[in-house]
């Protein structure tokens, strides 16, 4: 997806960025000074994946009756696959070689997962709170996590 261009020549993640730094330059209070628009596209996508994830939690919970950690599992990976691709191609538009990009993703979100998803969704249910709740928290916890990893760690070679 990354240099995947359009009828006039730009490439959907030039645009994407081009939209990002307009909504940054509208934001109030003087956040515009301290957000970075890979901030906000990262908000943008993952709030998306996020949404697609807790449909697919849904589904396999509720829907299949699988147990909360395995539902949780194959939510999140299928989730984070798709904000791996979009927050690539779209957010960060990094052109450095995928291999180690995927490597270092997937241990980001190896620890992200026992810390945030197992570790306070499964405790968060585990002492009663509904099993939605308990990933909304959980993914408060790893978004910030997640955003730091990929901005300078995982796609360090772009620039804002």
């Amino acid at each position: 997806m990354t240099g995947t261009t359009l009828n006039n020549g730009r490439d959907l993640g030039a645009r994407f960025h081009d939209r990002m730094e307009v909504v940054v330059r509208w934001l109030p209070f003087g956040l515009s000074r301290v957000v970075a628009p890979s901030f906000l596209g990262f908000a943008v996508i993952n709030g998306f994946t996020f949404g697609v994830d807790l449909l697919l939690l849904t589904l396999f919970r509720t829907g299949l009756g699988l147990p909360v950690p395995i539902a949780f599992t194959i939510a999140y990976v299928l989730a984070f696959g798709l904000s791996f691709v979009l927050n690539r191609a779209l957010n960060f538009r990094s052109h450095a070689p995928v291999g180690p990009q995927a490597g270092l993703y997937a241990v980001a979100i190896g620890l992200n997962y026992l810390a945030f998803i197992l570790g306070v969704g499964s405790a968060l249910t585990g002492i009663g709170l509904q099993y939605h709740l308990s990933r909304i928290v959980a993914g408060a916890c790893e978004a910030a996590f997640m955003y730091s990893v990929m901005r300078w760690i995982i796609f360090r070679d772009t620039r804002d």
